[in-house]
């Protein structure tokens, strides 16, 4: 029997709609049927977890997004993800009542990193995710380093998140902007680059670089699918 998936999305829709269609065309790929679990998606409104963010109001952050995997446990859901980088700075805090088995996207990067035989990545996304140390944190227990852009190329990059990329506007200066602070990154040593948030892929893809890209919507998507799985 396969499980119940939840996804916390709407933050930003772009990546809501890839975790949909990565799970469902990916299990057609897969087992060439169109058998693929049940999928709830709740889609929150986005501008108040901006609010909360800019703000540092990590306490409001945490209940909202408990609220809606609440939402989303009340609707039958056993397997939860959050379609989200950012939030998972309160991961921990968030899902600490939720009865779903929750996907980490934090430990599937650092799977998929180990499985790579990185040990020093680079982390592109929102500015809280590269000034935040819960990604550096969790990758170090898996004895990987994180490197980040200085400060103004972070700024940089989330400029291009908020201000572009939620809104659906892909553009190939912003393309070419990522790609060349992505290439900074790997000149200081960085043997991966870690998509960190769930819009910049639609902006680079693997084999751009000399060194593996890491896709996060995709990976966390594959990880929900095989738990439902499972």
């Amino acid at each position: 029997m396969l499980k119940r998936i939840g996804i916390l999305g709407g933050c930003s829709p772009e990546s809501t709609v890839e975790y949909y269609r990565t799970m469902t065309r990916g299990f057609t790929r897969r087992f060439g049927t169109h058998a693929y679990p049940e999928i709830v998606i709740h889609s929150v409104t986005f501008e108040r977890f901006i609010l909360w963010m800019r703000a540092r109001d990590w306490r409001s952050l945490a209940e909202g997004i408990a609220d809606g995997l609440d939402v989303l446990d009340r609707a039958g859901a056993e397997v939860g993800l959050i379609a989200s980088n950012t939030f998972h700075l309160v991961f921990d805090e968030a899902t600490a009542s939720t009865s779903m088995q929750m996907v980490s996207m934090l430990d599937v990067v650092a799977d998929r990193l180990g499985a790579l035989g990185c040990r020093r990545a680079g982390l592109l996304g929102t500015k809280i995710t590269m000034d935040s140390s819960f990604y550096p944190e969790r990758l170090m227990r898996s004895g990987i380093e994180t490197l980040v852009p200085p400060v103004g190329e972070r700024e940089v990059v989330d400029r291009i998140v908020f201000e572009d990329l939620s809104r659906g506007a892909v553009t190939d200066e912003a393309r070419d902007v990522l790609r060349a602070i992505a290439g900074r990154l790997v000149d200081r040593g960085a043997d991966a680059i870690i998509l960190g948030c769930t819009e910049l892929p639609v902006l680079m893809d693997e084999g751009e670089l000399s060194v593996p890209i890491l896709d996060t919507t995709t990976l966390h998507a594959n990880a929900g699918l095989e738990m439902a799985l499972s």
